[in-house]
């Protein structure tokens, strides 16, 4: 049975370009505040822990250990109370964490900040993709994301210019001045804009024995595990790329100052990947498509281990061939999660908000088991992200493999 379009259900009032421009920037809320703070490492690093500049890379992880924490809970919430006062609740959370995080005095207390920072966050991250899922399904639901997944890369791409023009003013702290202007935004966007997706018929209360059920039959799914094993593969190896990146750019190819604009370039050209996906997913499908980005991906990072560890590279286009590749690694990222959460969510209608909470938890548990030993591994060089990414790649395309045959 073709899945509904969105186009003629009644609960959403808002225009397509308006429904994919508020999820977008609700999205970018979450993406903000991760690559806005890469510009502030440094300074606190320097002010909060001089003896050990690594830990400052900590700040990034405390983030998502509260966004992969918090969103084991959010989607059974909103399959009890509905997506908008989830989401809305989660940013007043959100918001909290960001007011915490400005007035920090030691390092712990901005870590622990940050956790109920990404504690809040959990909530628009998850209770958007059940949201989107009330509406559509299968490939549909794959499209709509890529074109939220392009619109919201832009905020990224420029993230951490704005990052670097707040520092500047106001010092580090003033990007968490940032995140409560963006959150109260988007939370307003929200909250005054989009209807209720998921009306009260439908609901299932907080009770202990139903989310059981509900989380039984998830992980009895062949589905819904691989594709949340392959999301923590994915995250993973881009997060670790995302934890070492200022570093990388300042001291391994001394572009420190240029930083922002690259990193603007890299995720504006990465862009073209969540392009491809909307263009081609309903024709070849999201496993197919999936699977491929992950094979080149796969061997692109081998090559480039190789010709970095041998020096085969000559000096001037040492930085070209880094960048080139990193492109391609957030590339890879715009044409797999979206369809890998499609892929998911397909069986799950019924209980899309614990679907979409158990594959973002376990994957973001699983991102950071991945990323934060690596970015611990920096050694000046790109080495230990290109090894991650190659061998995260590599176990994703086989795990694909294995999906339930003539997955959509």
């Amino acid at each position: 049975m073709p899945s509904p379009s969105i186009l003629s259900r009644p609960r959403r009032a808002l225009s397509m370009p308006e429904f994919v421009a508020v999820l977008a920037f609700t999205f970018a809320v979450v993406a903000f505040s991760i690559d806005a703070m890469l510009p502030a490492l440094p300074q606190i690093a320097a002010e909060m822990v001089p003896g050990d500049v690594n830990r400052a890379q900590l700040v990034l992880t405390a983030f998502m250990i509260g966004l992969g924490g918090g969103t084991l809970f959010t989607g059974p919430i909103s399959d009890a109370i509905g997506r908008k006062p989830t989401i809305i609740g989660g940013f007043v959370i959100y918001l909290i964490g960001a007011v915490a995080a400005m007035l920090a005095n030691s390092i712990e207390a901005l870590l622990i900040a940050r956790v109920i920072q990404g504690i809040g966050a959990s909530g628009p991250r998850i209770a958007v993709l059940a949201l989107v899922r009330d509406l559509l399904q299968g490939r549909e639901m794959a499209r709509v994301m890529s074109l939220v997944n392009m619109l919201f890369i832009l905020v990224p791409a420029i993230a951490p210019s704005i990052g670097q023009a707040i520092i500047a003013i106001a010092g580090w702290r003033g990007v968490f001045g940032a995140f409560i202007v963006f959150a109260l935004l988007a939370s307003s966007w929200i909250g005054l804009r989009q209807p209720e997706t998921l009306p009260a018929e439908r609901r299932r209360p907080l009770h202990l024995r139903t989310l059981a059920a509900a989380v039984r039959e998830a992980l009895s799914d062949r589905d819904v595990v691989i594709c949340t094993a392959t999301i923590a593969l994915g995250f993973g190896q881009m997060f670790a790329l995302l934890s070492s990146a200022q570093q990388l750019f300042g001291e391994a190819y001394a572009r420190g100052d240029q930083f922002p604009l690259w990193f603007a370039a890299m995720a504006l050209l990465s862009a073209c990947g969540t392009i491809l996906n909307a263009r081609l997913v309903v024709r070849l499908g999201m496993r197919r498509i999936a699977s491929t980005a992950y094979a080149a991906q796969a061997i692109f990072a081998c090559i480039m281990l190789i010709l970095v560890t041998t020096g085969a590279i000559p000096e001037p286009w040492r930085f070209a061939a880094f960048f080139v590749w990193a492109v391609s690694l957030f590339t890879m990222a715009g044409v797999t999660f979206g369809n890998l959460n499609a892929i998911a969510l397909h069986r799950m209608g019924h209980i899309a908000g614990m679907v979409a909470s158990l594959v973002a938890a376990l994957s973001t548990v699983g991102a950071m088991l991945i990323a934060a030993p690596v970015g611990q591994l920096y050694n000046g060089t790109p080495v230990p992200v290109i090894a991650a990414a190659a061998v995260c790649s590599a176990v994703a395309w086989l795990l694909m493999r294995r999906l339930t045959p003539g997955s959509t």
